[in-house]
């Protein structure tokens, strides 16, 4: 039979081969917290079009403990409420709840630069695992967790008390931070933000980290990394791609309906120089989503076959459809915002910038909004006022 602590050191040396394990003392946390513990009672795994459900009791204890030290993000939980002991068969569905894959946990917390006394909050307490290795590093006391979903939280308290870690684990909105144990060393967010609260930066001591994941859609989000000032703001950079699920107050609703219908009536239709095939790569997607922060970008086919491709701002009731003709695209916009313009603005002054990846991009947060930079370029500046 295979042994967990084996399983585990294996782990720990490929997590040091990819590069993202570093600290001696983060490697004995990966090295002592049984993972396993944290995905009963079982996970979801990815078939393509179905989840194939696997639980702990009914896999054969070798094949569980592989899955579990897999470098894979486990999915825990379906359409908010589904977990796989509650299924007997494939199933379809929207993951809610996972376990992130150990490269991107061990990558967030090394990028928090802990030291010994610091107190941390964690935003998404999901299957506790990531919460078990800081509470190894810092002490459980100097960990609070907050887990918006109450079945989520009591699996995930039950595992850290069944771990040995009786931490601070509390049930809410992450959004608000959790200011009854406030002020914090560092706050870091297991989920994707459309933009950074401000209640964590309030929360955070300054000279303090907040690390989380800005954007909004599936793709073309990134990693913020802020150090909180002592004039209640915070300055800091996007330091690399990052993928987390929504929060669960600001998942979007998917746009459907009749499509047709929303773009009817066009104000405009014109040539657009820029396909909008770039929205399916990272960056171009990140830039998007600064230029117009409510749009979500659609893909579908037309009855021929056809690619076609839009944006949709619900909120706003804009839109661009954009129409192919061979190698060519067209846009037609509609409603009070010009979306396409905007976006394709922030694309043609990336490209002619150098098309710089996304670690050159630059943030402040203050009360009043979240501005956004890539050196001098005014066409690459982009502030969110806070309404």
């Amino acid at each position: 039979m295979t042994d967990p602590a084996s399983e585990r050191r294996r782990m720990a040396t490929v997590l040091v081969n990819e590069g993202v394990l570093k600290s001696p003392w983060l490697r004995s946390a990966v090295e002592a917290v049984p993972r396993e513990r944290f995905l009963h009672p079982g996970v979801f795994l990815d078939e393509g079009r179905t989840w194939r459900p696997v639980t702990a009791a009914g896999t054969d204890p070798d094949e569980w403990l592989k899955i579990a030290y897999s470098l894979d993000t486990l999915t825990t939980q379906l359409d908010g409420h589904l977990t796989a002991d509650q299924a007997d068969e494939p199933v379809v569905g929207v993951p809610t709840s996972s376990s992130t894959d150990p490269v991107t946990v061990v990558d967030m917390i090394e990028t928090l630069d802990l030291a010994r006394g610091h107190r941390v909050l964690e935003i998404g307490t999901g299957t506790g695992y990531s919460t078990a290795l800081m509470c190894h590093c810092l002490g459980e006391d100097n960990v609070t967790t907050v887990e918006v979903d109450a079945q989520v939280a009591a699996r995930a308290d039950a595992a850290l008390e069944a771990a040995g870690f009786s931490t601070w684990t509390a049930t809410g909105d992450g959004l608000l931070g959790h200011p009854y144990r406030a002020p914090y060393d560092r706050i870091i967010a297991t989920c994707a933000v459309r933009r950074i609260p401000y209640a964590w930066i309030r929360q955070t001591k300054p000279g303090g980290i907040v690390l989380g994941t800005v954007g909004s859609w599936p793709w073309g989000t990134g990693l913020a990394k802020l150090v909180v000032g002592d004039d209640g703001t915070a300055d800091g950079t996007i330091v690399g791609r990052s993928s987390f699920m929504q929060a669960r107050a600001e998942a979007m609703a998917p746009v459907a309906g009749d499509l047709s219908a929303r773009t009817a009536y066009a104000d405009s239709e014109r040539r657009t120089p820029v396909s909008p095939l770039v929205l399916e790569e990272w960056m171009p997607a990140f830039l998007a989503q600064l230029a117009v922060p409510g749009a979500r970008f659609v893909r579908a086919t037309g009855g021929d076959g056809s690619p076609l491709r839009y944006l949709f701002d619900p909120e706003k009731e804009s839109f661009a459809e954009f129409l192919a003709d061979g190698e060519n695209w067209t846009v037609r916009q509609g409603g009070p915002m010009a979306l396409w313009d905007d976006v394709e603005r922030s694309l043609v002054a990336w490209q002619d910038a150098g098309a710089p990846e996304i670690d050159c991009v630059r943030l402040r947060v203050t009360p009043a909004s979240h501005q956004y930079w890539i050196g001098q370029a005014p066409s690459l500046r982009w502030e969110h006022r806070i309404a």
